[in-house]
This record gives C-alpha cells, structure tokens and sequence, in this order.
C-alpha cells in the first residue's frame, strides 16, 4: 500500500520534448499565415516561456517588442484567432506522431495503473492538445488511463497561481498530501508547491535544466528506463537507476515526514 494515491504530471517539458519542435513551430506557421513576419527561434522562445499559456506568450511577445495593431483591430479577437491558428498546426504534428513521450514517462504510468494509483494532468495547454497528445503515441487508449484532465482556461490564473493543481485536486477528491506531482519548470514548481503539494519531482529539459525549482524534493534529467538511466540533480535516488513508485514512496515519506 502506497502512501500516496494519485501523480498529477505537467505535459509540455514534462510528458514529452513539445515546446522547442511542438509549439514553438506552430506558432510560427500561425504567425506566417497570418501574413506576419515574426518568427520565434529557440533562443527567443525559450524567454518567452517564463509566460505561461499561449495566448499570454503572444501579448507578452507584443508588449516587449512594442508591436502595435491597428486600432480597429480588437486585440482580444486577433490573439485568440492566432492561438487557435497555432493550436490547429500544433495538432497536426501530433497526429502525425512527431513528438514521442520523454524516458521514463509510459513505464511510470504502467507501474502506477498496476498498482492502483490514480493518473491525472495538470496543465496550461489546452486539452486537445493533452488528448491528442496522448492518443497518437501508440498505446491505444491511453487517454481514459487519466481520472482527470485539468488543461487550459478552466482556471482564471495559469501557472505559477495555483489553480490549476487545486482544480485537479478538486475532480480528485484528493488532498495534497495524497499526491506527488511530476512537472518540468520553476512555474510548474512553484504552483504545485503553492497549492500545498510538496511532494514534486521536477524532470529538466533542454529549456529548465537552469531554473531554480525553490522547495522541489527531487530534481532529475529524466524519469528514466533500464538503458537510459536518471542522474539526479538534486535530492537523490537512493541508488535507483530511475523513477519508479518505490523512489516515489520514499520521497513521498520523507517530504510528509519533514
């Protein structure tokens, strides 16, 4: 019996590599459609990403570059139209199976589901894309393997406010100490902490890997598998190769216990 009974997981960063080949190229292909000449690198997106949620990413990209729009134009209606723009070329790229779950990810959630501990999402991206997501990685189904999927504005306050986390907790019927949740950035980090969820694993990418993760109990490169192994960078893994439920249950005892 494990002391914890659900992991909620971040999907961009977290469940798979999406933002540098996923988003980032989306939203230029929405831009150049569009008929705009902006263009995102990695470089620039990667400081972009300190603002959560697309349609928040474009006004920020607005208003540090001091690109204004013609007054008649409602600001409102043009971000939105982008950002469904982008979420429709985002969606392609999934379904067309470019962007595989990172290490580690399917054989956690298959470790969990056989021990009766309950998976959830808790995310800023919309749920089509969570759903489509999950749906063209090869494992039929894998979308009804979640009790909840918290995505995009069923909150008023994106990450790093804590709605999102409370949301799931909420459709759960959990309390934070019944959770460890699996996220990838300092926003993430600092929501799931804010909603009193202490037991974090963050999982590094090419984008976070320097970010401070303040109270985080454990900070890794990866989830892991048997020939591609985790390094911790902070806390550690008690000699375990990767992050399984047995790691998780440590942390877990020991975030509780402290």
């Amino acid at each position: 019996m494990h002391g914890f009974k659900a992991l909620i997981f971040d999907v961009d960063g977290t469940v798979a590599d999406t933002e540098r080949d996923g988003h980032r190229p989306a939203f230029n292909a929405a831009f150049a459609e569009a008929g705009l000449d902006w263009r995102w690198d990695p470089e620039l997106y990667g400081e972009l990403l300190a603002v959560t949620g697309g349609k928040e990413r474009i006004r920020y990209f607005m208003d540090r570059f001091d690109i204004a729009l013609d007054p008649a134009v409602d600001l409102d209606a043009f971000v939105a139209r982008l950002h469904r723009d982008k979420t429709r070329h985002y969606l392609a790229l999934l379904r067309e199976g470019a962007i595989p779950l990172r290490p580690g990810v399917l054989r956690l959630w298959r470790e969990a589901r056989a021990a009766g501990i309950r998976l959830a999402i808790a995310t800023t991206t919309t749920p089509e894309n969570v759903v489509e997501l999950l749906a063209n990685v090869g494992v039929p189904g894998l979308p009804d393997w979640f009790d909840v999927i918290a995505a995009g504005d069923v909150v008023p306050l994106k990450k790093p406010a804590p709605d999102i986390f409370d949301f799931a907790l909420e459709r759960l019927g959990l309390a934070p100490e019944d959770c460890v949740v699996i996220e990838d950035s300092d926003n993430g980090a600092r929501s799931a902490l804010a909603a009193g969820i202490r037991a974090l694993v963050v999982t590094v990418n090419g984008y976070t890997a320097g970010q401070d993760f303040g109270a985080a109990a454990l900070v890794v490169d990866q989830l892991g598998e048997p020939e591609v192994p985790s390094k911790a960078l902070v806390g550690d893994l008690d000699d375990r190769p990767l992050v399984d439920l047995a790691g998780l249950e440590r942390l877990h005892r020991q975030v509780q216990a402290g």
